[in-house]
């Protein structure tokens, strides 16, 4: 169990650094990190982090493409917590 949380803990700081990350190349008219890689750095369990980016940093609030796919996952992601959580599929992780 130990080893998830410190993933989630990991996954989330990355995520919510990446969003940083990005938001000050666009200030500054440089390189940026690929939607595609936000995205799937809230996918693997950083989407928390994710809404939390885009709260803090103003960041990509306006496309509504990337929005709806961040959303999504985060639909998803409380799914399945629940799930693991109401039907004590938590046993499996145990």
């Amino acid at each position: 169990m130990w080893i998830a949380v410190i993933y989630l803990w990991a996954i989330n700081t990355l995520t919510l650094m990446a969003f940083g990350w990005d938001k000050l190349r666009a200030r500054r008219r440089r390189r940026r990190i690929p939607e595609r890689r936000l995205l799937w750095l809230a996918a693997l369990g950083g989407s928390l982090a994710a809404l939390l980016g885009r709260w803090i940093f103003g960041h990509k609030t306006r496309k509504r493409g990337f929005s709806a796919w961040l959303y999504t996952i985060t639909a998803f992601q409380a799914g399945l917590c629940y799930l693991i959580m109401s039907r004590d599929l938590g046993a499996f992780w145990r």
